[in-house]
């Protein structure tokens, strides 16, 4: 799976489960990290788990893809997913706000968010 479709793939994995306000920024040429960044957000602490275990859980099953690293999900308040070239972060807005990825990476192209559930 090329990175931007892994990247609407796990934006389209988190509106399963009712994430919300999914963000998929290109950030290859900005970032030696990763190619792209999908922000999304979750209600609750078990909301953001949730999201964050069906994105890991159903690329895993439907894929066989494995994320590099996973961040935060004791907490629930901010999960990183690293699977490389694309990093997934599901927040709590607080959180969200705070940190403002959106701002940080302001110059990064913006990749349109699957309109409605998919099936990943």
């Amino acid at each position: 799976m090329q990175p931007k479709e892994l990247a609407i793939s796990c934006a389209g994995l988190a509106l399963d489960k009712k994430a919300l306000d999914p963000v998929i920024l290109e950030v290859a040429g900005l970032s030696s990290l990763t190619d792209y960044i999908v922000i999304i957000s979750g209600t609750s602490d078990r909301h953001v788990q949730a999201v964050a275990e069906n994105v890991r859980v159903e690329l895993k099953q439907r894929h066989d893809i494995r994320p590099l690293a996973v961040e935060g999900m004791d907490e629930g308040r901010w999960v990183l997913i690293d699977y490389g070239e694309v990093m997934v972060h599901i927040f709590q807005p607080e959180v969200r706000q705070f940190y403002d990825l959106e701002g940080l990476w302001s110059e990064a192209g913006e990749i349109a968010p699957p309109a409605t559930e998919t099936a990943g």
